[in-house]
């Protein structure tokens, strides 16, 4: 089936992202007898390998075995979809686990929604070990007539899929529904390590409403069957094997995936193809070995690499039993999490909400910080919720973090200002962030100078999305907002030699971001500008109008950028302009390829990118302004 991208009435639902009331916090009552839920997993204790101990991963965390009736499971996951398939600005924070084995079978597939705050992962060293017969889906979300009207997929953010194989079944399903797997997503939404067979992966939900668009995505070390892009606007699919890829909206990128498209004819697809990626670093996950016993596999960074890292065997790293964690919980206090960070623990946050009045400090090189279930740090007081030091291999994964309703100076630091000597971490072991998510505004007021600010050198950001929210439960107009929801930048990277696979940013009030490094690399990069400016006054650089969506400073010598977009919706202020999309310096060893601006319906970005490049203005709403080359060759 090709599904083509939708006309216009599919980009004024893009415009238009609900303000939804507060969302009503649902339990969940879980039947002991069908799962391990909040009760002790079986790990190896502090002292001999060989001896049993026990660690609690929290109420949050379900743990299934598969020797468990399908139809139990089946209807806990039923029940947590329906708790969260709403919940888009609420406190609930949730993961299911698979311990190895095979869930569903022909006659009964296990058909699993995900909503919210909810991460599903196997618990096996490889993906071959967990074995869902049955899907696991992402619909288009209902928001008008009781739930069935106003059905799109652009707020589906914040959800986690990763370590397991799925052989699609959609036995019991009506015809559409059964002609693919849909994971129908916008930001903040990854899938990691997966084996789908059987049938076919769409990105959108056709099924409901017909395809509108979603906005965004992430696919990485998974071996998957053909996949249906259709409306997806962008999305990055690094270290990967595709049976093939149909359709394109603006920007669809690969890195070092096996079965990519060629790139050639862009922009006609707008596909960006790299053989390799130039630097990797799979995320950490949890599993459990022959004995039962639960361990955190630490991946090795990785260069110049494509396929997936599972193929032979367990991704290459390290692993560490999960004695050497803090595991966390949201009553904890940061001085007893950073006293077993000072003792050489790692840390394990477990799901929830933890308020941070003063910083989490990961000093230590090597640390582990692994967030399940979509962990979330928020800042209080205007703390800086996590501060990082300038050492090598600190690996953070799976942590979201909020404003606060006192403005921050940064919500994650790493290492100290930069001062143009550099700093002593090394290349062969860079500090990696996976999967981290920020947000200014949404669930309740929140202020910040800087985001994300790194400082340290050799940095891998794998996955982010800095949010400055658009929308949320504060209740507030757009001009309002503007001056309550306060951010300045969303990313600052100041530190040589830092890569970004995956960087998307967006409604920050001035630059959304500042690379001033030297050779930094960004592959993908999406960016909406603020909807929300009140006049062109409130949205000035000096004598310049309007700030750019990604910025490399004006002394930088060498930055490679590869498939980028800046999008503009002044819905505040249509009249509002914006002087370029992308600002570089003219240095021969800066290049970006594959760029471009989009406009969504109001206000004009003039140029692409340092004067080059057509206005995206009202006369071309929704077509892409393409620079294919800057400089050109």
């Amino acid at each position: 089936m090709t599904i083509q991208p939708p006309g216009d009435g599919g980009l004024a639902r893009r415009l238009r992202r609900p303000r939804l009331g507060r969302a009503l916090t649902l339990g969940i009552v879980l039947m002991s007898a069908v799962m391990t839920t909040g009760t002790t997993a079986t790990a190896a204790s502090s002292g001999s390998g060989g001896s049993h101990g026990s660690t609690d991963l929290g109420g949050n965390v379900t743990v299934f075995d598969p020797g468990m009736p399908v139809g139990d499971i089946q209807a806990v996951l039923d029940a947590a979809h329906a708790a969260q398939v709403d919940n888009e600005m609420g406190t609930t924070r949730h993961a299911y686990l698979f311990k190895p084995g095979t869930y569903g079978t022909a006659e009964q597939p296990l058909q699993i929604k995900v909503g919210y705050y909810t991460e599903i992962a196997g618990l096996g060293a490889s993906p071959a070990d967990v074995v869902i017969n049955g899907k696991v889906e992402v619909y288009n979300r209902c928001l008008a007539d009781g739930g069935t009207g106003n059905c799109l997929a652009l707020v589906n953010f914040w959800r986690t899929l990763s370590n397991l194989s799925i052989n699609i079944n959609a036995a019991g399903q009506d015809g559409c529904r059964g002609s693919a797997n849909f994971w129908a997503v916008s930001q903040a939404v990854s899938m990691r390590r997966l084996n789908v067979s059987g049938g076919t992966l769409s990105l959108m939900d056709y099924c409901t409403a017909g395809p509108q668009y979603a906005s965004g995505g992430f696919i990485a070390d998974s071996r998957l069957p053909a996949v249906t892009n259709g409306s997806q606007q962008q999305w990055l699919t690094r270290n990967s094997e595709i049976g093939g890829w149909s359709n394109a909206v603006w920007n669809q990128v690969f890195a070092g995936v096996v079965g990519a498209p060629d790139e050639a004819a862009f922009p006609d697809p707008p596909y960006t193809t790299l053989a390799t990626t130039p630097l990797s670093r799979e995320k950490p996950y949890l599993f459990v070995d022959a004995r039962g016993r639960y361990n955190v596999r630490v991946p090795s960074a990785q260069r110049n690499t494509s396929g997936i890292t599972w193929a032979n065997g367990m991704t290459p790293g390290r692993t560490v039993p999960i004695s050497d964690f803090f595991v966390a919980k949201p009553s904890d206090s940061v001085q007893t999490i950073n006293s077993q960070l000072a003792r050489g623990k790692n840390l394990l946050l477990t799901p929830g909400v933890y308020d941070v009045a003063r910083s989490i400090e990961v000093k230590r090189a090597g640390t582990v910080v692994l967030g399940l279930g979509h962990a979330t740090l928020t800042a209080v007081r205007g703390a800086t919720p996590l501060d990082v030091a300038d050492v090598s291999g600190v690996v953070v994964a799976g942590v979201t973090i909020d404003a606060g309703l006192q403005k921050s100076p940064v919500l994650l630091r790493v290492g100290k200002k930069h001062d143009g000597h550099g700093h002593r971490t090394w290349a062969t072991d860079p500090t990696t962030l996976s999967d981290v998510y920020f947000r200014v505004g949404g669930p309740h007021v929140g202020k910040t100078d800087v985001a994300l600010e790194v400082n340290s050198d050799n940095v891998l950001i794998d996955h982010t999305w800095v949010w400055r929210a658009d929308h949320g439960v504060e209740g507030f107009t757009d001009t309002e907002r503007w001056n309550t929801n306060v951010g300045r930048n969303g990313a600052v990277i100041n530190g040589d030699r830092v890569t970004a696979t995956g960087l998307f940013v967006e409604h920050f009030q001035r630059y959304n971001t500042v690379w001033n490094g030297e050779d930094g690399t960004t592959i993908l990069y999406q960016n909406e500008l603020p909807y929300d400016p009140p006049t062109q006054a409130d949205w000035m650089n000096g004598t310049v109008e309007g700030w750019a969506g990604y910025k490399v400073g004006d002394r930088v010598k060498r930055h490679s950028l590869y498939g980028a977009g800046v999008y503009v919706f002044n819905q505040n202020n249509p009249s509002i302009h914006t002087e370029n999309g992308f600002e570089v310096p003219q240095a021969p060893g800066v290049k970006l390829h594959h760029i471009m601006t989009v406009n969504l319906s109001a206000g004009i970005i003039d140029h692409v990118v340092n004067g080059l490049g057509d206005p995206a203005d009202t006369t071309r709403i929704g077509a892409p302004v393409y620079v294919t080359d800057y400089p050109a060759p």
